[in-house]
């Protein structure tokens, strides 16, 4: 579980985050939308604790991200919203570099790998250095990179980003199996029916303020006969 409790961040006089308060519960997907610069990738940011918020508490799991953040990184894996990382290494070395980080068993993430590295059809091209790859192939990368560590928490940035159907479709299956297992996703995207067709909870910001916080379900009883499109578009225009 994530929780966010007032949680604020202003860069000068710009309030980029405001006064934001939000769960993001285990056992199920929670969606996080909303338009470019509305504080989505801020947010991530301070959850992650790649930034500190300047006001309010985040919690994953009830490790306090600002107070004890090695513990609470330990918690969650990210895929960012860029996978232009660590270049010189291969796509191999990266893996494994993270599973270090989160101290897999080497027999472990070995297994891991390989599964892996087959599913997403990336067997073959691991020993390249990321450099070479195309932008589908490393955000494949990285998400095996994640999946090797496998915390209670993913935190997934726009992360069907350059993937193939086929590794889209895979990541989507992923996620949802994760959930079932009790544990927590908290992915943003741009793209709504993806959001619609896999989540079961949205948290929805707009200009650094949280609208909406709760089920899909609910959501769509408040604009019955809309897709998540519409409302999204309502619910923006209307802010």
């Amino acid at each position: 579980m994530i929780q966010l409790s007032g949680v604020t961040k202003r860069f000068g006089e710009k309030v980029a985050v405001d006064n934001c308060t939000a769960e993001i519960p285990s056992g199920c997907i929670t969606g996080f939308i909303g338009p470019n610069g509305a504080g989505k990738t801020t947010t991530i940011n301070m959850i992650t604790g790649i930034l500190k918020p300047d006001e309010g508490t985040i919690t994953l799991n009830g490790c306090d991200i600002v107070k004890d953040p090695l513990e609470a990184k330990s918690r969650f894996a990210l895929v960012p919203d860029s996978p232009d990382l660590f270049l010189r290494l291969s796509g191999l070395e990266y893996i494994q570099f993270m599973a270090g980080i989160y101290h897999v068993d080497p027999e472990v993430a070995k297994e891991r790998i390989a599964s892996l590295a087959e599913e997403f059809e990336m067997t073959d091209a691991l020993t390249s250095k990321l450099s070479t790859y195309s932008h589908g192939m490393r955000q494949k990368t990285i998400v095996i990179g994640a999946l090797v560590c496998d915390p209670d928490i993913w935190i997934l940035d726009e992360p069907m980003t350059g993937l193939d159907p086929n590794a889209s479709f895979l990541l989507k299956t992923k996620m949802k199996e994760h959930a079932a297992k009790g544990k927590t996703v908290f992915f943003s995207t741009h793209v709504l029916e993806v959001a619609e067709k896999l989540c079961d909870k949205i948290v929805m910001i707009q200009s650094g303020r949280i609208v909406y916080d709760g089920t899909l379900e609910h959501l769509q009883e408040q604009y019955p006969d809309k897709s998540l499109e519409e409302i999204f578009l309502e619910v923006n225009n209307r802010a």
